[in-house]
């Protein structure tokens, strides 16, 4: 009960400090931590009191669900939910992405190919909405279409403030093959026939997905839960968990560590901070060796710009950021990783499987509108995070716009954490324009919350 009484008024805080804005304001969360690549425009204002809403509120170990709040961080949904041998259907690859983070702008890994996208294991929400009110939301009830259109709405619809989520058993440890691949055409009818088996030479696959050195050196690391290993491996101290895919062809993770393995070098893009340098990362404190730590970085680094002046003094051309995560149809995502290598030649590339869950029972997968993945068709999430030269006669931008377009013919959709380009026109036909205003209009009829196309595009 102490833990429904505090929710109630954390909630009722957040309210408080909502009704405070001032009409015309804009809107914002008051966190200090985020996993958003979208600079801002906007000038700073006061923000949304969410500091009691980072909390797991309860796990059902019979039910498999938990009641969790909002602004509650991965790493401690895990914690809670490992202590009863469970944990999230999807549990996204850095620590300090929220449970409503996840929902409301979107989450995958590498359970991601048999389970889809977090917010497909959420059961109901409460979701706080422009017109100052929290309501539940379920996907037969009465607000099933703010339920079916919060997923990629970014805060435009409102902020979740509970959410309970179904939970799958886990074993103590992750056994691991590390397959190579020197065609990709190869590497995608593997992707497929492991999706439809589940399984990879007789044996069983719980967790998939990959990294391209380049397309003639591809690696699926196919995971399976187990309760015994020989031997696990530590990729939180001087050893590096991408390295080991060219190393060892079997490895094994305990569970928790498998969960983080990315985390720790925040995939392979510690190595900008020198992390990777032995003599630097015996001196880099473990504790500092998070994505959260690096994130802060490129966040001082955008508002001061010293590389870029070290850049200019050194006679090297100006750099554009290219940070992102797309899903490329399993049959066209040869090509596109073909094209990507030509025109852009960034390394390593991470490969992450999925299919949109079909529940257990249904035959057929749930719509969701302003990300309209196709039911029963197989994707790859490609992952890209660094930064090009820009050509000369080129602007900033260029290259980012280019892949928008390549992601578009190949008929995908990349999320909008990062930079993102499109026209209103494109960007309503591909992120169900119609729908959003619809659920808009009815529950903030006052529009008193940023637009979707104004956070992801205009940076509002």
């Amino acid at each position: 009960m102490c833990a429904v009484r505090d929710h109630e008024l954390a909630v009722a805080q957040l309210r408080r400090s909502y009704e405070a804005v001032p009409a015309g304001q804009p809107v914002r969360l008051a966190k200090r931590t985020s996993n958003l690549f979208r600079p801002r425009n906007a000038p700073r204002a006061a923000g949304l009191d969410v500091s009691g809403l980072a909390a797991v509120l309860d796990v059902d170990p019979v039910a498999r669900t938990a009641d969790v709040q909002g602004m509650c961080t991965y790493e401690r949904l895990v914690d809670a939910t490992l202590a009863h041998g469970l944990m999230p259907l999807v549990v996204p690859q850095l620590r300090t992405i929220t449970l409503g983070g996840a929902v409301t702008g979107l989450g995958i890994e590498s359970t991601s190919f048999r389970n889809g996208l977090p917010h497909e294991s959420v059961v109901e929400l409460d979701v706080l909405t422009g017109a100052g009110e929290v309501i539940s939301a379920r996907r037969d009830g009465a607000h099933g279409d703010l339920f079916a259109a919060f997923p990629n709405s970014l805060g435009s619809l409102g902020y979740a403030t509970r959410l309970r989520i179904e939970l799958q058993p886990v074993r103590r440890y992750v056994a691991l093959r590390n397959v190579r691949f020197t065609d990709l055409t190869e590497l995608t009818a593997a992707i497929g026939q492991i999706t439809a088996s589940r399984s990879w030479d007789g044996e069983p696959v719980d967790a998939l997905d990959g990294v391209m050195f380049s397309p003639d050196e591809a690696y699926l690391v196919l995971g399976s839960f187990t309760d015994d290993v020989p031997a696990v491996s530590d990729y939180t101290g001087q050893d590096i968990y991408y390295r080991s895919l060219r190393r060892r062809q079997r490895d094994a993770l305990t569970t928790y560590d498998y969960l983080w393995r990315w985390d720790t070098d925040w995939f392979w893009c510690s190595a900008a901070f020198g992390v990777q340098h032995p003599v630097v990362r015996r001196l880099w404190p473990a504790r500092w060796r998070r994505s959260d730590v690096y994130h802060r970085i490129v966040r001082l680094e955008h508002r001061h710009q010293v590389a870029a002046r070290i850049d200019r003094w050194r006679g090297q051309p100006a750099r554009e950021r290219v940070v992102q995560d797309v899903e490329i149809p399993l049959e066209r995502t040869a090509d596109f990783l073909h094209w990507f290598a030509r025109r852009v030649g960034m390394t390593p590339v991470w490969l992450c499987p999925l299919r949109l869950r079909e529940p257990a029972g249904t035959g057929s997968a749930r719509s969701w509108p302003l990300y309209p993945l196709r039911s029963g068709q197989d994707y790859v999430n490609i992952g890209f995070w660094g930064s090009v030269p820009i050509a000369e006669g080129a602007a900033d931008g260029d290259v980012n716009r280019e892949i928008e377009r390549a992601v578009s013919e190949a008929g995908g959709h990349k999320s909008l954490y990062s930079d993102a380009y499109y026209d209103r026109d494109s960007f309503d036909r591909l992120y169900g324009g119609d729908t959003w205003r619809a659920v808009r209009d009815r529950y903030d009829p006052e529009h008193r919350l940023t637009g979707l196309y104004e956070k992801a595009v205009a940076r509002a």
